[in-house]
């Protein structure tokens, strides 16, 4: 599958800022047998005083801008074209829990692909009890670890309803969990919450969704937005599985990856500091996912 993929993000500061760093997480990544960037680029308005690249420990890729005169807005914009691998699922060689927590005591690595970084609790997430009782339930009525993350990704799906203004980006796992509402980032903080808290590794997966509207409808240009998705380490042989709890599904080819973390906190769009005398702002977020014929 090949496609276009835009994104445009303002910022409307409510009065002049300066002085002001950020790092920006919005490019796709090249994953090997997975997805391919065939190009990319992002431009920013106003342009920056000075601007880097680097790509940080999980291996995504970080623009670093940076901006000593004042200003009252900020538009980030990406275009990319990416090819996306469309493969049918492997079969479930997935051990059980018990066989999973023996393969993780045996692995004795921490490089950046390693299941370990995401067992515990991070910025974001916390290990509560009600959630990972409720993960629980998914791993009693299975018997393997891909099994048990796909019995709890169609629960939550089925248990909890898309609002986009019952949470903010700053909700925790358990006020969502507490909810049963939210949008992609909450759906995936509590699978990821609800796996960690049974011992089975987790992480966030940040990047772009294609939709397609429905039929006789037009599609909506702009209308779209990043999504979220979880990655979960099903063991040695299975090695790391995606899962999309929003739409009950493993991912798949109109999933386009930025990148991942342990939680929103590692991979976040946009992230940085800035001196103003008013804090306010207003946020525009525009995503086009188009497939290439």
């Amino acid at each position: 599958m090949l496609y276009d993929v835009r994104l445009e993000l303002h910022y409307d500061y409510e009065g002049f800022v300066h002085g002001d760093r950020h790092l920006i997480r919005v490019a796709p990544a090249s994953i090997p047998g997975v997805q391919r960037v065939i190009a990319s680029s992002i431009s920013f308005d106003p342009k920056p005083d000075s601007e880097t690249n680097f790509v940080d420990f999980f291996g995504n890729t970080v623009t670093t801008i940076a901006y000593s005169g004042y200003h009252d807005r900020l538009d980030v914009r990406l275009s990319a074209r990416v090819g996306v691998e469309d493969e049918a699922s492997p079969a479930d060689l997935s051990p059980d829990l018990p066989g999973l927590s023996r393969e993780l005591a045996a692995l004795w690595t921490l490089d950046a692909a390693s299941p370990h970084h995401f067992l515990a609790p991070s910025p974001r997430i916390a290990l509560s009890q009600p959630i990972t009782d409720y993960a629980r339930r998914s791993v009693e009525r299975t018997h393997s670890v891909r099994a048990a993350a796909m019995d709890f990704c169609l629960a939550i799906h089925g248990d909890f309803a898309y609002d986009k203004k019952a949470t903010k980006v700053d909700t925790l796992p358990l006020e969502a969990f507490h909810l049963r509402r939210g949008v992609c980032q909450d759906f995936s903080h509590v699978m990821i919450a609800g796996l960690r808290g049974v011992g089975i590794p987790a992480a966030y997966v940040s990047g772009f969704l294609r939709t397609i509207p429905p039929k006789g409808k037009p599609r909506l240009e702009g209308a779209d937005a990043m999504h979220a998705w979880v990655r979960v380490w099903c063991g040695q042989h299975a090695g790391w599985v995606e899962f999309d709890p929003t739409n009950a599904m493993l991912a798949g080819a109109d999933h386009i990856t930025i990148g991942h973390g342990r939680d929103y906190t590692d991979i976040s769009p946009i992230v940085g500091v800035l001196r103003t005398s008013r804090g306010g702002h207003e946020t525009k977020q525009s995503v086009d996912v188009v497939r290439v014929e």
